[in-house]
């Protein structure tokens, strides 16, 4: 059988295959040791719309990384706070933050607002940080 410009012989080929026959059965990754497993996407990578176009480098992208963070904080917020808790100022959300064991980031983050503003939402609070949610 003529294999063209495959570069392995037939037997390398069948041992390749024997190889992948776990993961394409099962579907994950079968390796014993986690050294040998694709890393995850780091912290820092944009996250694209993988039906939309890739958003070239400089401001346009700033914004997008700026709009991804804001929603990443408004959902971490909406997560730790229920409505029962606006309107409220800043030390009511710390309180209930740190009731509902928020991560230091969240709680961080409410520590830069404003002293004497009262938020009646989540989406209120985020803007007051200076970042602008999409859909909001």
């Amino acid at each position: 059988m003529d294999r063209g410009s495959n570069q392995v012989s037939p037997r390398e080929d069948d041992e390749l295959k024997h190889e992948l026959e776990g993961y394409m059965r099962s579907g994950q990754h079968t390796h014993v040791e986690e050294a040998n497993d694709p890393e995850p996407p780091a912290d820092d990578d944009i996250v694209v719309d993988p039906s939309g176009p890739v958003p070239p480098p400089g401001e346009e992208r700033d914004r997008a990384r700026a709009t991804a963070d804001a929603d990443a904080l408004r959902l971490e917020l909406s997560r730790h706070l229920e409505r029962s808790t606006f309107p409220a100022d800043r030390q009511a959300l710390l309180t209930t933050l740190e009731g509902h064991h928020a991560p230091g980031q969240v709680l961080e983050a409410v520590q830069r607002l404003p002293e004497g503003e009262t938020y009646n939402d989540v989406t209120e609070a985020v803007r007051a940080l200076g970042a602008a949610p999409s859909g909001g």
